[in-house]
């Protein structure tokens, strides 16, 4: 969700984007057809990542040279993407984007390929925008360059305009009226911005983008207005502890003992079927619908959890963490002699490795500060650096202090849980570096302690049922509970169980209670 502030006289008001996802249930026509688009859409893709690598090489390594099939010397002032003949020059005498090359030689491909022109305008468009993201992604946010890409990863489209929702039914350009599950209405006000229709193991889904210029400001707590923090520490025992204490236990929906055997018996089943064949489909179709219904629980059980962090405290400190660093494969190693591979411990950090990314942090943390945001919270983000090695009561760093899951300060002997010592520490942490002013909690509804002597037993105030309960553990008789109970009623005197005074009386070893000589005279 994003947010983009205006401001209209006295009133602050900004524009609310957000994404409703609903799943289709088109016909047999229509889903053919979304299967057909899929397909064409991923060789266009891969085409233009083609042509516009050709082009840097011709363009920038190459330099001048001359095509075969038109017999003319092209220079990159001349040449568009690919060598294609046309003018790269807008009417406005700036120089076209690739991306906007790509576009206006999209007539010339629906001439080329008549089955392009079933396909709606803006969906062709909007596939090569996202290419052109791809590579905006690579120098700009120094991200991995744009792949080719393959049934597995091509699976979606997105129209820009022209979509149209009545009811359970969505019109899609091109595609007609489709029907959905309507499990939450748009609200009133939304206008629907773009619609992307994705293709997933157990069916069509539709993200449905929609915007509101007109929404007032969520309220948001300002530095100096937060009292309370909750530190996080990301684990996997547990799937987060508390600097509270509390912990939210881990289901591990993908690496549990009965999971990790449903899925080694249906990858078993297909390594068994013949390649290229319809059993083989078959079979691997069902392990994606297996997964995909992991990825669902998994998902929602992180809204809930979220939710419930998010209503703690004022703020929420998190840590910063590279995950992307952590579950990274282990370099590997050469003896320098023979040349063969030595051990690295990539081996041991496997099952790390699927354990984290089954918590998935990321996507967790990502849940988080959306609910903050939502709930008018902050999320605060620290340094993890020495987290897990600090006391949090002399602050002494060493490496030692930690052993496991346990924590023990070499310097002044704190004994802790290593996780709920990470929690407070990245709370601390955040205090510290955002200068906040945090209320202390301190019961005063307690009274003090009294001294007791070496003699002296305390005897609180007890209910009737406290003095059941106790005279129970005290070990006495339902006869000898009665006798002090008429006792009590007798003489108006309250009687302490367990404290018996002169209705008491000491066991040996070997008596027993029924034999008790005096049992009978009380």
């Amino acid at each position: 969700m994003m947010w983009i502030s205006t401001v209209y006289s006295t009133i602050k008001l900004t524009t609310l984007i957000l994404g409703y996802c609903y799943k289709l249930r088109p016909n047999i026509s229509q889903s053919d057809k979304i299967d057909r688009w899929i397909d064409m859409l991923r060789a266009n893709y891969n085409w233009s990542l083609a042509d516009r690598i050709d082009t840097y090489y011709q363009r920038y390594i190459c330099g001048d040279y001359c095509d075969l099939r038109t017999k003319v010397v092209i220079t990159p002032l001349t040449c568009l993407l690919g060598g294609a003949t046309g003018n790269p020059w807008s009417n406005k005498g700036k120089k076209k984007s690739p991306v906007n090359i790509q576009i206006t030689e999209l007539p010339l491909l629906k001439r080329a390929r008549p089955w392009y022109d079933e396909i709606d305008s803006t969906v062709l468009q909007q596939n090569l925008r996202r290419l052109d993201n791809g590579y905006n992604n690579f120098f700009q946010l120094n991200r991995g360059f744009p792949k080719f890409k393959n049934r597995s990863t091509f699976r979606s489209f997105t129209y820009a305009t022209g979509v149209k929702i009545k009811g359970n039914k969505i019109y899609l350009p091109k595609l007609g009226w489709v029907k959905f599950y309507n499990s939450r209405p748009i609200p009133n006000g939304f206008k629907i911005k773009s619609v992307t229709v994705r293709k997933k193991a157990d069916g069509y889904y539709v993200s449905v983008r929609i915007e509101d210029k007109s929404v007032p400001t969520f309220p948001e707590t300002k530095l100096e207005e937060i009292k309370t923090v909750t530190g996080l520490d990301m684990g996997l025992g547990k799937l987060i502890y508390c600097s509270d204490k509390s912990a939210i236990n881990n289901p591990k929906f993908a690496t549990n003992k009965t999971t990790k055997r449903l899925q080694k018996i249906r990858q078993r089943r297909i390594s068994r079927k013949k390649r290229h064949s319809n059993n083989r489909r078959k079979a691997q179709q069902r392990l994606s619908i297996f997964q995909h219904k992991i990825a669902i629980k998994r998902d929602s059980y992180q809204w809930e959890v979220a939710k419930r962090i998010v209503h703690k405290s004022d703020a929420i400190a998190i840590e910063d963490l590279n995950i992307a660093g952590m579950i990274k494969r282990c370099k590997p190693k050469r003896d320098e002699h023979t040349g063969r591979f030595l051990k690295n411990g990539q081996s041991a950090k496997r099952a790390l490795n699927r354990l984290i990314a089954d918590a998935s942090w990321y996507s967790l943390t990502q849940k988080i500060e959306y609910m903050a945001v939502k709930s008018g919270k902050i999320v605060l983000r620290v340094n993890p650096r020495h987290t897990s090695q600090e006391c949090s009561v002399c602050h002494y760093i060493d490496p030692d202090n930690r052993e496991g899951e346990k924590f023990l300060c070499t310097n002044c002997g704190h004994v802790d849980d290593a996780n709920f010592q990470a929690s407070i520490n990245i709370k601390n942490k955040a205090i510290n570096q955002y200068g906040l002013n945090i209320i202390k909690k301190v019961r005063r509804d307690l009274p003090e302690p009294k001294q007791l002597t070496l003699f002296e037993t305390p005897t609180p105030e007890l209910t009737e049922v406290k003095r059941r309960k106790q005279s129970a553990r005290s070990g006495a008789t339902p006869a000898i509970r009665n006798r002090l109970l008429v006792a009590h009623q007798d003489n108006g005197k309250r009687v302490v169980p367990g404290n018996l005074s002169e209705y008491t009386f000491q066991l040996s070893l070997f008596n027993q209670e029924n034999n008790h000589p005096d049992r009978d005279s009380l």
